[in-house]
């Protein structure tokens, strides 16, 4: 009877916490996405101080990591400007970099898709305010 109790009382408090937990770690990704974002751009920043300019969309947030062998070629480039190789989202996905940006025409733009890898909903998480666009 006591150890019928004692399940009675561990599912219930499964019940009432675990939604909790569950909605947290959506939060939590949207969060670290927001924050590799910011260190990308924080990179890019170093990048451009550097060499006057951002890398094209083509060569990307690898070219944080390996100087481009392609035009147009960094005249300073002084990277790798991230610790460790390009993350992922935090759902698996990539990040998408546009430069020049098509929100942020005197920068880049970063994005990514959320968890359901599609463009598009309010999943999306950005550098530029997705809801005015």
């Amino acid at each position: 009877m006591e150890l019928l109790m004692v399940v009675l009382i561990i599912s219930v408090l499964a019940a009432l916490v675990g939604p909790r937990i569950i909605g947290r770690s959506k939060e939590a990704r949207i969060a670290a996405a927001q924050q590799q974002i910011q260190n990308f751009e924080t990179a890019l920043d170093l990048y451009y101080l550097d060499n006057d300019t951002y890398p094209t969309t083509e060569q990307g947030l690898a070219a944080l990591l390996i100087e481009p062998g392609t035009d147009p070629l960094p005249v300073n480039w002084k990277g790798p400007y991230l610790k460790k190789n390009v993350p992922t989202d935090p759902w698996g996905g990539e990040y998408v970099y546009v430069s020049p940006g098509e929100f942020n025409p005197d920068g880049v733009d970063l994005l990514c898709y959320g968890p359901d890898g599609k463009e598009g909903g309010d999943d999306d998480v950005a550098n530029y305010d997705i809801d005015e666009y």
